[in-house]
């Protein structure tokens, strides 16, 4: 990510410092494939995004910790870092795909990755990054963390499935509208924020507490972009807002929608002792403004 970026992202000026660490390890774990054919395409593939996912992994894990993930020995270090890489290459993979079935040639202001390498490397890519995330989750050595990664995977393939065919049908209720995006988009959500607790050795009631702030933060967070962008976009939710007779009071349900999802993240949160910033800066991610 260049200084550009940074200017004029402020989200991502915000969080320099973590965005940094994370992208260091990925980095770190993108050069260990340098020797690979996929090497070039897995970088462009990498370049840019904000880093939302293994940012919510880090804070959850400093949340837990009550501390900074700088205080926890080399090796949990080392995991959390490896998997907040291991999640962000889980959302690059989806994104390879997603561009290919949305027919969107431009991802991030470039090329998207089957215009620049075309559709039979982005398949292969798609499938070289699956294994590098498995190759992360073996040497995490920790069969829940294995577990969530598998279940996020699962999850978003489902929820892309269940696009495709209400797009087909173009029909669809709110309630499936919020499974596609409750399993396409929130289910990773809710493993970076599960994960981050799961490696910091939360408790029970702590883990669950988190990946419910995932889930429900990656719900409001999915409604929230699709609010901003449906005018320029002619995908599910554009079909959900065309079926209804009065657009302006559908778009208003749906505010309030995504607000009282953001709400419930929040309130998730609470019952989580934590004087580190980072349980604040969690709370504040909840307000969707901060992510544009």
């Amino acid at each position: 990510m260049n200084e550009r970026d940074f200017q004029l992202n402020p989200f991502v000026e915000r969080f320099n410092e973590y965005i940094n660490k994370i992208n260091e390890s990925l980095s770190r774990e993108i050069e260990s494939y340098s020797w690979s054919e996929f090497y070039l395409p897995l970088k462009y593939a990498c370049h840019g995004g904000k880093r939302i996912r293994p940012l919510i992994l880090t804070l959850a894990a400093e949340t837990i910790n009550n501390d900074n993930i700088s205080s926890l020995n080399s090796k949990s270090r080392e995991n959390i870092f490896a998997v907040s890489s291991a999640i962000e290459l889980l959302h690059t993979e989806s994104v390879i795909h997603d561009d290919i079935i949305d027919s969107d040639n431009i991802r991030r202001g470039l090329p998207s990755f089957h215009v620049k390498y075309g559709y039979n490397a982005s398949i292969l890519t798609a499938d070289f990054i699956l294994g590098i995330i498995l190759n992360i989750s073996a040497k995490t050595n920790n069969n829940r963390v294995t577990h969530e990664l598998s279940t996020a995977s699962i999850k978003m393939s489902e929820g892309e499935m269940l696009e495709l065919r209400l797009v087909k049908n173009h029909k669809i209720s709110q309630e499936e509208y919020i499974t596609v995006i409750e399993n396409k988009t929130a289910s990773l959500f809710e493993a970076s924020a599960k994960i981050g607790a799961i490696l910091a050795n939360g408790n029970e009631d702590q883990i669950n507490a988190l990946a419910n702030f995932g889930r429900l933060l990656g719900i409001a967070y999915q409604i929230h972009d699709d609010l901003v962008d449906y005018n320029n976009e002619e995908r599910l939710f554009n079909i959900l807002v065309k079926q209804n007779d009065e657009d302006n009071i559908f778009i208003e349900i749906m505010e309030n929608t995504y607000l009282n999802y953001s709400r419930l993240a929040k309130k998730e949160l609470d019952g989580i002792e934590c004087n580190h910033h980072s349980k604040k800066i969690l709370q504040d991610l909840t307000n969707l403004s901060s992510f544009s």
